[in-house]
Parts: structure tokens; sequence; C-alpha cells
């Protein structure tokens, strides 16, 4: 089979500031920003992989869930507790330098760790985690 990630999404509670930091720190690219009934959604990559992208959708944007369930949601975002994404990077420091300096949330000054990756972590303004990793050379 062949299967591949086409898209991912993550919650974020302002777009203006979402793309911001996901264009203008990380460099990735805009590739749609689009409005409907009130919510917007806009997907970014990297100019690396044009096949890949990240949705970013407002966090009450499901159909199918109730009002409490989307309150919940809401809530966990602020509070940080939402999963997020990893991204590879060929220079770790480079990038936690760019990022911090930024005024991004870190969570993980660059390390090494046991199971052979350097990485660093930090958050998005919307509280969603990022984490860096830079492989080793093979």
């Amino acid at each position: 089979m062949d299967v591949r990630l086409a898209q991912c999404f993550l919650a974020v509670d302002d777009h203006d500031k979402a793309i911001a930091f996901y264009r203008d720190v990380l460099g990735m690219e805009i590739r749609n920003d689009v409005g409907f009934e009130g919510m917007r959604w806009v997907t970014v990559g990297s100019p690396l992989q044009p096949d890949v992208e990240i949705v970013l959708e407002p966090p009450d944007a499901s159909p199918d869930a109730s009002p409490a369930d989307k309150q919940a949601l809401g809530e966990l975002l602020a509070k940080g507790l939402l999963r997020g994404v990893i991204f590879t990077t060929p220079d770790c420091d480079a990038l936690y330098e760019r990022v911090r300096e930024s005024g991004a949330d870190v969570l993980q000054e660059p390390m090494d760790q046991p199971y052979g990756v350097r990485d660093c972590a930090f958050r998005d303004p919307a509280g969603n985690q990022l984490r860096f990793i830079e492989r080793p050379a093979t």
C-alpha cells in the first residue's frame, strides 16, 4: 500500500497570530485561507513538502461536537493541553534561537535525547506543542 500523510489539523484561537508564527517565524507558505459560516481555516505548509499541509482550524469547527464539547475543547486549547506536531530540522540550535527570539513560549531548550535525536519544543500562539528534532547525520 502507498499511504502518505496529506493534512493534519491544529486548533487555533487567533488565525492572524497563527499566520504570523507559522509563516514569518517558521517560514511556511500560506496555501489556503477560507472563511465559512463565520469561521476560518488557514492551510500552511513547508515549501520543502508541497504535498503535506497543516490546517489551522477554529477549536469549535466540528459540526458534530456538542456545545459542551466545543467549550471543553476551547478550554483545553487555552491551557495548552492539546497535542501538536513534530517537525524535523537540520539545525535544532539555530531554529531554537529563531523561534525563541520571536517570543514563543519555550517548553524545552535543545538537548540530546537518549533515543538519538537532538530536539527542542515550543508552544505556538494558541498553545499547541511543537517539537523540532534534528536527526543525527547518517
